[in-house]
């Protein structure tokens, strides 16, 4: 059996020093907002090359947090990809503002910034685009446009932390950085988790109060916030794999590159392309097949795990379907979303197991 993604290796790696973290928590009596979740706050604010961080209880709570401290809300606008998890979208409408979504480049699955662009309205207040898979969007230009038009942007990092753009990290590139720490991700905790990078030092306060019920003294409430807060146990375990987040990636690195050599010239499949300007961190390694059903059959019959990322763009969910989108709004993102497929993939996956999953789809799509 070769699983889609092995959760266990990476205990087995670490479990001197993630015991040793665990141990050293529990001993101290103090849970939450402490000494961990200090020195976590800035030892990744330091990775991702930011000023500050501010550690949270999950991802989705990242990107919510960020507009409410903006002062989003009804009647202002958010511009976000049309073909994304639908995390980003509820981020927005949880505020009371309206998502306008923006379809991906013909050639990729990020946000094309020539149609986010053309998608400003005299409303528009932010833009959240979303590095999705590990693949880091197009900041530059994103960030070109913003300035132009006055525009917040807050960068959805939930499956790329350590992506670069011309060599700056992920969530260092835009107002703000809203990262997950989800068992899966590539730099994940032991359950939710999340924070915020930004150079914005006001942003970085109010996002402190905010997570702790609109408090910075103990019973002095300065507004209406909530309960979100990184706790010490995941922070002293996500201390503990820091380190080790720039080798992991660079493995994910050499399987994608074994894909990408191993599956070349299969008829009907297309595979993954990054610019030249990106390095992506391969959350996710994603092909995309008109025969994915019939290829998802053969990958399961040989016990090879893979999945969907995703099947149900945001826009056709029930969730949404206030909005009156129905299918055909957005065809790339539906085309995407009928094509995509997920092959194995991991930091602690041999390399040996890619030619052994490029097998079976080779022998399947030849």
């Amino acid at each position: 059996m070769i699983p889609f993604l092995d959760m266990k290796a990476v205990y087995a790696e670490l479990k001197p020093e993630l015991d040793a973290a665990f141990a050293r928590v529990m001993a101290s009596g103090w849970y939450v907002l402490g000494q961990e979740v200090e020195a976590f706050e800035a030892e990744y604010a330091a990775f991702c090359g930011t000023r500050h961080c501010v550690g949270l209880g999950n991802g989705l709570e990242a990107l919510e947090l960020v507009l409410r401290a903006w002062d989003l809300g009804a009647g202002d606008e958010v511009i976000v990809p049309s073909n994304t998890y639908i995390a980003t979208w509820l981020a927005v409408t949880a505020t009371g503002a309206r998502v306008v979504p923006v379809e991906p480049t013909t050639t990729g699955v990020n946000i094309d910034p020539e149609r986010l662009a053309a998608a400003i309205t005299s409303r528009t207040r932010a833009i959240m685009p979303v590095h999705l898979y590990g693949e880091p969007a197009d900041m530059d230009a994103i960030m070109a446009i913003a300035h132009k038009h006055g525009l917040k942007v807050v960068e959805d990092v939930a499956q790329a932390q350590g992506a670069k753009v011309r060599g700056r990290r992920a969530g260092s590139l835009g107002d703000a950085g809203a990262h997950s720490f989800f068992p899966t991700k590539n730099f994940g905790a032991f359950g939710d988790a999340g924070a915020v990078t930004t150079d914005d030092a006001r942003l970085a306060d109010r996002l402190r109060a905010l997570r702790n019920y609109g408090s910075k003294v103990k019973y002095v409430n300065i507004e209406r916030g909530f309960n979100s807060r990184l706790d010490e146990l995941q922070a002293a375990l996500l201390r503990v794999k820091l380190p080790r987040l720039d080798a992991w990636n660079d493995h994910r690195r050499r399987i994608a590159a074994r894909y990408d050599d191993k599956l070349v010239g299969i008829p009907g499949l297309a595979l993954p392309r990054a610019p030249q300007w990106a390095e992506p961190v391969w959350h996710l390694y994603v092909v995309r097949s008109e025969r994915r059903a019939e290829l998802m059959a053969a990958l399961d019959k040989a016990g090879i795990g893979s999945l969907i990322h995703y099947p149900i763009p945001p826009h056709l969910q029930r969730a949404y379907a206030d909005l009156g989108l129905s299918k055909g709004a957005f065809p790339l993102a539906e085309k995407l979303a009928d094509t995509v497929l997920s092959l194995p993939m991991g930091a602690h996956m041999p390399e040996t197991v890619v030619d052994q999953v490029a097998a079976v789809i080779r022998a399947t799509l030849s």
